[in-house]
């Protein structure tokens, strides 16, 4: 390589101790069709999931790419946490 070439790379290299630590494979389950998939992630969580025999830190979520009407073409309300029930008794006063 030409040494100007390698000057040029050297500014390139990535900067020590900016990155984060606990940078790691992550297992997210989507709690509205059970789905699970691995991922690399620095999300803080307590609970953990068993996978085909390993042990992961284990993010729920309460809609994915497996469940979303855009990504599934089907336009299907799932309420997992009773948010609308939750919505209607909270505003049920101003009804006329």
């Amino acid at each position: 390589m030409h040494l100007e070439f390698r000057i040029q790379l050297k500014h390139l290299a990535m900067k020590k101790d900016i990155h984060p630590e606990n940078y790691r494979v992550v297992a997210f389950k989507d709690m509205s069709n059970e789905d699970v998939f691995l991922t690399k992630s620095t999300a803080n969580t307590s609970e953990t999931l068993e996978v085909e025999g390993v042990e992961y830190p284990l993010v729920k979520m309460e809609i994915s790419r497996t469940s979303h009407p855009f990504y599934t073409g089907k336009s299907k309300l799932i309420d997992t946490a009773g948010r609308i029930d939750k919505f209607k008794t909270k505003y049920a006063k101003f009804k006329k």
